[in-house]
């Protein structure tokens, strides 16, 4: 990727140098011709005002000094050389200038200018100044090598520049494909840097957006396979043990085994509805559960949890506040934590298991107390994953998220004796 850009910008930065270049090296060298060319007119015009007409007569000329492989040359109007040095005949561009104006051209490897001599308007003889072409080309090639020069200089700059500018450009995209590749080996905790290049940075946030949105629907979907097998371990325990007393039942008894049974299995059902619908939407859009009487819910938590403490020699208490009795409730939300903070105490505590249902200041205040101890810390207890018991760290924690889906706050009053308390609004007060 780096090479590539560097590639590229190399090949965009040496067509600006042509284009640039080549028409400035033909400018360079129509200068320096035209240079020379004035250089030598002015040298012919030098010659001319020292040429009179008895040159015709065969009297001497005095010209000026010529600079090294220069020459200067008088001609007659015969075309033949009188003075100074040049070509015994005169060439073309000599015989240009009879016609009373200044000439130049090339002439064989010599760069020619010729001015016409001339007395009473009228032409009598032709100066020629001649230098080497070649001294043209080597002013030309001392200047095409300082271009060439400059334009090596431009490009090794343009290739650093472009060197860091893909740096900067490719440092983000490899960062967001190493991030996606650990992704893809199972570190969804990976994130990719957002870097400094606006567009880069929000492709790599709107990746790390799509992660985020992955692992939580993974989470959600791992705890609702946790969740679901925590909260129908102990139904389908009920159902087991009334189906083999069903066995050995007398059959007078068989109809109410009967309906006890299809009662728990509806019961799964709902549990297991309730659970999806935790899985399936994020918190802020949770649903609000049928709603239900505070006695209804926990009454039926007194008949599902009394068999199961008296088997293990303990006690459930039940206590309601007649007020409140009626209040309307999220029922199926507020039967799951209830089982959740039952079955701990049932796991976890110890003695007497004391249900109170409480009004504080029209807020429904649920205590669940056991004469058991709490030996974690207040702030690992709802840690998913988290037990002190040998369990696996699940119901509190699910319990607390059904709480908080309700609109409620499930908390550790007491340590010693233990005591959870749920603290849940009115349903009437939440609509």
């Amino acid at each position: 990727m780096r090479a590539r850009v560097v590639r590229v910008a190399m090949i965009a930065v040496s067509v600006a140098l042509v284009l640039f270049a080549v028409p400035l090296a033909i400018l360079v060298w129509s200068s320096l011709l035209t240079e020379e060319q004035g250089e030598m007119e002015r040298v012919a015009l030098a010659a001319a005002v020292r040429v009179g007409p008895q040159f015709l007569t065969g009297d001497p000329v005095e010209l000026p000094t010529a600079e090294a492989d220069n020459t200067i040359g008088v001609y007659d109007l015969g075309g033949h050389l009188k003075s100074g040095h040049g070509p015994e005949i005169a060439d073309d561009v000599v015989r240009q200038a009879y016609a009373g104006a200044a000439a130049d051209g090339q002439a064989g490897a010599d760069l020619v200018v010729a001015v016409p001599v001339s007395a009473a308007e009228h032409v009598n003889g032709v100066v020629r100044a001649a230098a080497p072409m070649s001294v043209v080309w080597a002013r030309a090639f001392l200047a095409w090598s300082l271009l060439a020069a400059l334009a090596g200089g431009a490009l090794m700059v343009a290739v650093l520049i472009a060197r860091r500018q893909a740096r900067l450009l490719t440092g983000p995209l490899e960062d967001l494909s190493s991030a996606s590749d650990r992704i893809a080996g199972g570190d969804l905790g990976a994130r990719a840097d957002p870097g400094d290049v606006p567009e880069i940075s929000r492709v790599a946030l709107a990746h790390n957006l799509m992660v985020d949105r992955l692992t939580q629907l993974l989470d959600r979907q791992s705890h609702f396979s946790a969740d679901a097998s925590h909260q129908l371990r102990t139904p389908l325990s009920g159902l087991l043990l009334e189906l083999e007393a069903a066995r050995t039942a007398p059959p007078a008894d068989l109809p109410r085994i009967l309906d006890d049974t299809a009662r728990g299995v509806r019961d799964l059902s709902r549990t297991v509805e309730d659970l999806l619908a935790l899985s399936r939407h994020h918190p802020e859009r949770w649903f609000m559960a049928a709603p239900g009487t505070v006695a209804d819910v926990l009454t039926g938590a007194e008949q599902r949890w009394h068999g199961p403490l008296a088997h293990e020699g303990r006690r459930l208490v039940m206590n309601i506040d007649p007020d409140i009795r009626d209040w309307p409730v999220p029922a199926s939300l507020l039967t799951q934590i209830v089982d959740v903070l039952a079955d701990n105490a049932a796991r976890h505590g110890r003695g007497t298991v004391t249900l109170t249902a409480r009004d504080t200041s029209g807020v429904l205040a649920i205590d669940v107390a056991d004469e058991g101890a709490v030996r974690l810390d207040s702030a690992d207890v709802f840690v998913r994953g988290a037990s002190s018991g040998g369990g696996h760290g699940i119901g509190l924690a699910l319990a607390r998220t059904i709480a908080e889906a309700g609109g409620g706050r499930l908390t550790v009053t007491r340590r010693a004796p233990t005591t959870f308390t749920l603290y849940l609004p009115r349903l009437d007060d939440t609509a």
